[in-house]
């Protein structure tokens, strides 16, 4: 019998003062529910899988349901250390976390390489900074939006700049310029305050995700999704526009059509210019009218397109995952009715509620 771990960053109690000083409590409150849909999508999926005993981290702030196989960090111990402890009960650890502040780098030390399913630490590093992935997808001929010179800004080229961190995810503290003198400001009050930010040309078009399974240079391209992406109200105090991720509408354009086969061959060409992609994976792109799919990121990790995938798509992508990692799997069908919730047998993890 396989054990495996899954760690949900937010959900197993992962939140940091830092990214929570810089996030609203909406901001957060989001990400968490973003959180739990992708871990009780990839919990449910595990538990349809022949041979393999699943269990999650949970937090403090969870009521989880009797019987339900989770654990938590005991009293004084550090995310890190839980994890690390955590992933030695079991073979294997499945890690859902946010690229920011070199986090989903420490996860992967934390668990390390025998028992992490996920990209490698190379793939992760590359993909963690928007600056390095954008200039080592130009260097394979990819489009990508590229990190500026705040000193260069061509205005009669570019009529609008997004100032965002070069590690953050969800479109969390991304803000949206129509004025190339205010993104400057933005980006240096960014840089003097010690702060990895980017300043990039927006994009404007259709925003969409692609979902992946990538093994080794491989890649098998299962969704394309697109994004609800917002554009709201003034940032307080300054010029800018504050840019909101609402969700995602899964499996929304055919991977036959035109566009799609377009996509499909995108998708395998941006895993074989980032080595080590493993897994599930996602590429936020934005379709131009006229440069068609500019890529704006690559998520090294399980993203919210999960949610919901495994069933749209008549397939368990969790048993896909793992025979990327080289684990052959047996899927059971699911009960009819089945949801995600996972209900596993109460393992021995450490300190349990």
């Amino acid at each position: 019998m396989m054990k495996l771990w899954v760690y949900e960053y937010l959900t197993g109690g992962g939140i940091d003062r830092q990214l929570a000083g810089s996030s609203s409590l909406a901001d957060l409150s989001a990400l968490v529910v973003e959180g739990r849909m992708m871990r009780d999508a990839i919990v449910g999926d595990l538990r349809h899988i022949d041979g393999v005993q699943v269990s999650f981290a949970s937090s403090r702030f969870e009521t989880v349901e009797q019987g339900v196989a989770h654990c938590r960090a005991r009293p004084g111990e550090s995310m890190m250390e839980f994890v690390a402890r955590a992933a030695r009960e079991h073979d294997y650890a499945w890690i859902v976390a946010p690229e920011c502040d070199g986090l989903m780098f420490d996860l992967a030390d934390a668990v390390g390489p025998a028992r992490w399913i996920g990209c490698t630490r190379e793939a992760i590093a590359h993909a963690s900074s928007k600056r390095v992935t954008a200039a080592r997808l130009a260097e394979h001929g990819i489009a990508a939006t590229p990190a500026l010179d705040a000193a260069h800004l061509e205005p009669r080229a570019q009529r609008r700049w997004v100032v965002k961190p070069d590690d953050g995810a969800g479109g969390l503290d991304t803000h949206l310029f129509d004025d190339a003198g205010s993104a400057r400001d933005e980006y240096a009050a960014r840089c003097a305050a010690g702060r990895e930010t980017v300043l990039q040309e927006w994009v404007e078009g259709d925003p969409l995700s692609l979902s992946l399974i990538c093994e080794g240079a491989a890649a098998t391209l299962v969704s394309i999704n697109r994004q609800r992406i917002d554009v709201a109200g003034r940032v307080a105090g300054r010029a800018g526009q504050v840019v909101g991720f609402d969700g995602v509408d899964i499996d929304r354009i055919n991977r036959d059509s035109p566009q799609g086969r377009t996509l499909d061959a995108l998708a395998r060409e941006v895993a074989a210019a980032l080595p080590g992609l493993r897994g599930f994976v996602g590429i936020d792109v934005v379709w131009h009218a006229s440069r068609g799919p500019v890529v704006i990121e690559v998520n090294p990790r399980a993203t919210v397109a999960y949610a919901g995938l495994s069933a749209r798509l008549g397939r368990n992508l969790a048993a896909d995952v793992l025979c990327a990692h080289g684990l052959r799997v047996a899927v059971r069908p699911r009960e009819p009715g089945a949801g995600v919730t996972p209900r596993a047998k109460l393992l021995a993890c450490g300190a349990q509620s």
